[in-house]
């Protein structure tokens, strides 16, 4: 008799930049997915962070303990103390230069950092599925953010490997994450189609055209997809251009002190450019950066705008921040305009924004989106009109200026959007389904 502990789950694992998800193929065929406990409720992906502090024991002596997920900004939030919050790992996968870093006086290499992550993904699975999972169906990106040359690419598949062979997985098999996609699109079809993917993650974009449906035969990867391309840019991108055009110049980025009888900027630019990504600021809680902005308030000729610059940094409200940044984009994906309001702790912003205005802030970013897209139909030899559908993944695909984009193309008829999160991971698990039944 077959014992439920020996079967191998057809599982998929999508490890993104910036969220994280897990799927299986139950025997019914439907595919379910990893639900991760947080306090405002489950949810179906985790982000990709890790975050270490020393904690004081019973015993007096102070361990390093450390979470991921959703657990991982949860501690992060509610330490009065900082520890370390290490996030964004998937993109220094090809980096030569990063082999690990000290840590509360310990080293730990760069794969171990990544494998704790990959670890807590593996044991929130089989809690939730009831059996070991030591094989999966691993997503990657059609080209690692940083890679500059085939061995770079190379180098970071490897690194991946080795980290979740770290995390306890026996064996992996890699799947290009628009290939995942189209897999789950794919579930869909009773015909074939030549489709182009665009998956959007947190730090790149990736773009590929590929024939699928019943009757491709997939053989190789080869005769599936006809070609990809992609750009370093994506959701991080955009939360950054809101920081800086609109967040910024509230805290005095665009306001000038008096000195030695000249008028200056009143904070160094530096200071304003570790805000456009949350985690960086609890960076700036330092003797220095509080003796800067002390003495930049005395000098300012809007003393006000920095000392609620002084109140963000002391009171470490960087992840606050920036969850009121990615709720006005998604506003603003809805209506035409929207108001940024950020109240926490003693902190109170109340800006308008129009869709135009934040559309005018990413134009170089659209710019690089078309220019990807263009490219892949021109080195493919295909013209828009032979593409059958346009299936769009990941949650930039919602900002309107985006979509707008292929709508210029394609047509609306012909654009299908996944659900932003979890349609890599859908189609992971499907793959790995296949690719067990081949076996």
């Amino acid at each position: 008799m077959k014992n439920r502990w020996d079967a191998v789950p057809a599982v998929g694992i999508d490890f993104g930049t910036t969220n994280s998800s897990v799927a299986l193929v139950r025997d019914d065929a439907q595919v379910e997915l990893v639900r991760f406990p947080a306090r405002d409720g489950e949810t179906l992906s985790s982000r990709s962070v890790l975050y270490l502090e020393k904690i004081k024991e019973a015993s007096g002596v102070r361990r390093t303990h450390s979470w991921t997920g959703p657990s991982a900004i949860e501690h992060y939030l509610d330490a009065e103390e900082k520890g370390r919050l290490i996030q964004s790992l998937k993109s220094y996968l090809p980096s030569r230069t990063l082999t690990g870093t000290g840590i509360f006086g310990r080293q730990y290499k760069f794969e171990d950092l990544v494998g704790r992550i990959l670890s807590d993904l593996r044991e929130q699975a089989e809690r939730q599925f009831g059996q070991p999972i030591r094989h999966a169906m691993v997503g990657r990106p059609v080209k690692f953010v940083g890679a500059e040359t085939e061995e770079d690419d190379a180098f970071a598949e490897q690194r991946l490997r080795a980290a979740f062979t770290q995390a306890g997985f026996e064996s992996v098999e890699l799947e290009l994450e628009p290939v995942a996609a189209a897999y789950s699109y794919q579930a869909t079809l009773d015909h074939d189609e030549l489709i182009l993917i665009g998956d959007f993650g947190g730090g790149t974009s990736d773009f590929s055209l590929l024939r699928v449906g019943p009757g491709v035969r997939r053989t190789s990867e080869t005769q599936q997809v006809l070609g990809n391309s992609g750009v370093r840019l994506a959701g991080d991108s955009f939360d950054a251009r809101i920081v800086r055009k609109l967040v910024s110049p509230a805290l005095g980025s665009d306001s000038y002190a008096r000195s030695m009888n000249k008028i200056l900027p009143a904070v160094p630019a530096w200071i304003y450019a570790n805000l456009e990504r949350w985690h960086y600021l609890s960076f700036l809680r330092t003797h220095e950066v509080t003796e800067i902005l002390r003495s930049a308030r005395l000098r300012a000729l809007e003393p006000e705008k920095i000392k609620a610059l002084s109140t963000l940094i002391e009171e470490d409200l960087g992840y606050q921040l920036h969850r009121a940044v990615q709720k006005v984009k998604f506003e603003l994906s809805h209506a035409e305009s929207a108001e940024f309001h950020f109240r926490d702790g003693s902190m109170d912003l109340q800006i308008p924004v129009t869709r135009t205005e934040f559309e005018g802030w990413i134009a170089e970013e659209l710019r690089a989106i078309e220019s990807s897209i263009d490219s892949l139909l021109e080195s493919s030899g295909v013209s828009a009109g032979d593409i059958d559908r346009v299936f769009l993944t990941g949650g930039s695909s919602f900002v309107p200026a985006v979509r707008q984009i292929f709508v210029k193309r394609f047509g609306e008829k012909r654009i299908r959007s996944g659900n932003e999160f979890t349609s890599v991971a859908h189609g992971l698990a499907l793959r790995a389904q296949e690719s067990l039944h081949a076996r």
